[in-house]
């Protein structure tokens, strides 16, 4: 008889049944990296790396998930996955491992050229940016995050002081849960709208002197930012529910200060 006849099948441990009776939310890998190919508004192709978080629900009577099938899922995609096919990936991830529910977060470094305020000259500005999907019983919901960095300079500061004011970087974060397709663009200028001033890469003397004085005059609290930028989100039909956060990281204390808002549009109507 053939030697190859007489071994014994793999046994597949994943398959097993678990006898404690506890399902488990999430399981899944965390930060596997993978190219990316991400549209811009202005007509071009952002080739990128990402980094992914997979998860699916296992039902209680499951000992574990087939942890292999995610990267075989990033990896039988086109080679580098799109926002197009992002959807589709996820619904295959759910079909596959056979679960009723998958989350999958797609993180990964976006830039904007922008222009400085009086030179002109151009820069690239970079935004960590994140699309997030995820399945529930065969209903998909798409959330977009970006966390934009800006400035923001102290009311308090300005008012107390006979000259000058403190001012600190705050990095603004948005979660957005869309209805319709919103640029990231968009969502970013908005944001940056709502600070003391933007930031820029790359800035002459005059622009330097702009943006100087254009915070002067546009004093914010963390609570002021949080607050302005969910009323912009609550102006955003293409928006049906947000999280806003922002963090200014002080310059004359040791830690810093932070406030978030949470709204589901669709909830509140």
């Amino acid at each position: 008889m053939n030697d190859c006849c007489d071994v014994n099948p793999i046994p597949d441990v994943q398959n097993y049944a678990d006898t404690r009776q506890i399902a488990i939310n999430k399981v899944g890998i965390k930060s596997i990296r993978h190219p990316v190919k991400v549209a811009d508004k202005s007509g071009g192709v952002q080739h990128t790396v990402a980094s992914f978080n997979m998860y699916v629900f296992l039902p209680q009577q499951f000992k574990g998930t087939h942890m292999s099938r995610f990267v075989e899922i990033l990896n039988t995609r086109e080679r580098e996955i799109s926002v197009e096919n992002f959807e589709s990936m996820l619904r295959d991830m759910v079909k596959r491992l056979e679960a009723e529910s998958g989350h999958i977060e797609m993180t990964f470094p976006y830039f904007i050229n922008k222009a400085a305020p009086v030179s002109g000259v151009q820069s690239l500005m970079d935004y960590e940016v994140a699309f997030i999907g995820e399945i529930d019983k065969g209903e998909y919901r798409h959330m977009t995050r970006v966390m934009v960095p800006v400035t923001s300079l102290c009311p308090c500061s300005k008012k107390i002081s006979d000259y000058g004011a403190h001012n600190q970087r705050s990095h603004v974060t948005v979660t957005a849960r869309t209805n319709d397709f919103l640029w990231i663009e968009d969502l970013v200028s908005t944001i940056e709208g709502q600070a003391s001033c933007e930031l820029f890469g790359l800035l002459k003397r005059p622009d330097e002197k702009w943006v100087t004085e254009r915070a002067y005059d546009n004093p914010k609290f963390v609570e002021d930012i949080v607050r302005d930028v969910a009323a912009a989100m609550n102006a955003e039909p293409k928006i049906d529910a947000y999280i806003v956060e922002a963090e200014n990281f002080e310059s004359i204390h040791n830690h810093s200060a932070y406030a978030l808002i949470e709204l589901d549009k669709t909830k509140a109507a």
